[in-house]
């Protein structure tokens, strides 16, 4: 066997950024050996081609594929192309569950016999690791917790009776909510309406993006209350969902989504929805909802204020998989969503996904096809391709769930291998339009997944745009001749198919990608229930707005001089005692004088080094605060 290590040269000239997308080419059809791979500098893997570098030494190309008898790397040649053979593969490899009417093919992803007996003891350990885990393992070894999102959907299987009953009786007070809201027993104060119109869900992330896929696949044309999101902390995209309730503030719930009430968006929503209820005259504590971890800062709150109603996030789910508890259940249930087919769903698919036999493990064939393409290491990005306008927001769920989990600089014993998978997606046949060119011609650095929905409409309400086509054999038509063209052209593909949209269908689509990002995040040795990059950004985020703090106090010192003292970029970091961080600093004045919160007595913002900035009134209080 001819190691890729003997295609190195110690020649100066060796670009390895050239050298890359030729490697792909052929690791993307191998197993990783990790076990083989010596690494003797791991820092060096923070550069992404360094990384590849330590990786690709340890693999080897196998006589097969390395020459065919003109030169070219059999690799290079393609997949199977023969129709017979690809048909007895798609038989062979099609997963059905005939209670859920959910298909997987796997058929136009090339992985070999070889490499799934080679992956058998990894996906066993995969197995036993996520049977540990329904058991209550702690599975976050950072966090010292139990994940249990598994739990949500099959209370009998937490592991003792108490949480068992917590789950139970979370749901039990989502529904009896939900129904007393809709029914109109549970009334807005001073709403002419006399019932709830609207509901207005503040929360980011997690608690945000599986709301937002549950609606907009599942709500019906006129649900009993419409939904609006404050996802963020952008002022105007704030006014603009309030505006948009104008005189219906008044029957409009809120619900305030944060697991430990300190989210500093999720905060910065909510008091800017408050200040909205205090200038119409509204009492906000008779239509605000919390859900939240018991005795967060937002439990304490609604309690002591007297919200509406309060309902629990537990310590032991994430919120990327939270869709199934309170906070992705009672904005599902006020639309009139059938939230316990959702959770029967999910369950279906949980059972499915238990079984040690990869070949028929829906989520085991996802994750073994993930790392066959992505050659275990994140090399290629996974495009979601939904062909139903109602799934247009599931590839930004899966962006979270498959990139908050998997994207981790350390594994879990500690070296440093930046794991992780791209995911971005669109919907079709939009995408025909947008960016298949290049996924069929361009750089050939993504997998595709297309998600295919059989019923078009109803029973009933279909018709024939010509004849024996409807607008629906269209649709069909373009997934099919975009998934062909593409595996024409060596491009890789999964389809999941399901009959219809609906909520014991959505539930099982969460369930299965939930299950198999776990499965490899097992294969590829990451925790895939923590998140501590995105926890640095909000310490790097704190650590700014503590510098605008000491900005505005320099300022405030010297507009208060008579005269005003207008002060250069290096006088106010100077004066903050922070000149290496003159930069942030030139950007947080720049932020301000947007805003009308400082004013540049010279020069412009184009020009750093030529400014003079001040604040514009004195403010006393501030300088002795």
């Amino acid at each position: 066997m001819a190691s890729i290590s003997g295609l190195y040269s110690s020649s100066s000239t060796f670009k390895p950024e050239k050298f890359i997308s030729k490697v792909s080419s052929i690791t993307s059809l191998l197993p990783i050996r990790r076990e083989s791979i010596v690494i003797s500098n791991p820092s060096k893997l923070a550069d992404r081609s360094s990384r590849f570098s330590c990786y690709s030494v340890a693999r080897e190309v196998p006589a097969s594929i390395s020459k065919s008898n003109d030169g070219v790397p059999k690799s290079t040649l393609g997949l199977e192309k023969d129709s017979k053979a690809l048909w007895r593969r798609y038989v062979d490899w099609l997963y059905q569950h005939k209670e859920l009417g959910l298909y997987l093919d796997v058929s136009r992803i090339g992985f070999t016999d070889e490499f799934v007996e080679e992956m058998e003891p990894r996906f066993q350990a995969a197995f036993r690791a996520m049977e540990e885990l329904e058991k209550g393992a702690i599975a976050n070894p950072d966090e010292g917790r139990m994940v249990g999102h598994y739990w949500l959907r099959s209370p009998k299987l937490a592991p003792n009776s108490f949480l068992r009953l917590q789950i139970e009786n979370a749901l039990e007070a989502v529904c009896k909510f939900a129904d007393e809201v809709v029914s109109g027993k549970i009334k807005p104060p001073s709403s002419p309406e006399g019932r709830f119109t609207q509901i207005l869900s503040v929360g980011i992330g997690g608690s945000a993006l599986g709301p937002q896929f549950v609606a907009e696949a599942l709500a019906p044309d006129n649900p009993p209350l419409k939904i609006r999101f404050i996802d963020n902390t952008d002022p105007a995209g704030i006014d603009h969902q309030i505006a948009q309730l104008g005189s219906e503030l008044a029957s409009t719930l809120v619900i305030v989504v944060s697991k430990s009430g300190g989210t500093p968006e999720t905060r910065n929503g909510l008091l800017e929805v408050q200040k909205a209820f205090r200038e119409a005259g509204l009492d906000f504590a008779k239509q605000g909802v919390a859900i939240t971890q018991e005795n967060s800062l937002l439990d304490n709150t609604a309690r002591i204020e007297g919200w509406l109603s309060r309902f629990p996030m537990f310590d032991w789910v994430g919120g990327r998989t939270s869709e199934m508890s309170a906070v992705g259940l009672l904005a599902a249930a006020l639309q009139g969503i059938d939230i316990k087919e959702m959770l029967a769903g999910a369950a279906l698919m949980d059972d499915a996904n238990r079984t040690t036999v990869v070949k028929n493990n829906p989520a085991a064939l996802l994750a073994l096809c993930w790392y066959w393409a992505s050659g275990g290491l994140g090399l290629k990005d996974m495009v979601i391709l939904p062909y139903k306008d109602s799934l247009l927001l599931f590839s930004r769920y899966l962006q979270q769930l498959v990139m908050e989990s998997l994207g981790k600089e350390f594994d879990l014993d500690g070296n440093r291998v930046n794991q992780g998978l791209t995911v971005y997606g669109n919907k079709g046949s939009t995408d025909q339009h947008a960016y298949i060119q290049q996924l069929r011609e361009g750089v050939h650095n993504f997998f595709a997944t297309f998600i295919e929905v059989l019923r078009d409409r109803p029973p009933g309400h279909d018709w024939e745009l010509e004849p024996g086509v409807t607008c629906g054999d269209y649709l069909f038509g373009m997934l099919q001749g975009t998934r062909s063209a593409l595996y024409a052209n060596d491009r890789e593909s999964i389809t999941v198919t399901v009959q219809e949209v609906t909520p014991k269908s959505v539930g099982a689509l969460i369930a299965l990608y939930e299950r198999a990002v776990g499965i490899y995040a097992s294969l590829v040795n990451v925790n895939a229930y923590h998140q501590p990059g995105v926890e640095a950004g909000k310490k790097a985020a704190g650590e700014v707005l503590a510098l605008q703090k000491r900005v505005l106090s320099v300022l405030n010192e010297a507009s208060c001089k008579d005269p005003v003292e207008p002060l250069t970029l290096e006088e106010v970091a100077d004066r903050c005692h922070s000149s290496e961080d003159i930069e942030m600093i030139y950007k947080i004045i720049a932020h301000m004088a947007a805003n009308d919160r400082a004013i540049i007595a010279e020069g412009s913002c184009g020009s750093p080094r030529s400014i003079k900035v001040f604040v514009g009134e004195c403010n006393v209080d501030d300088m002795y605060a």
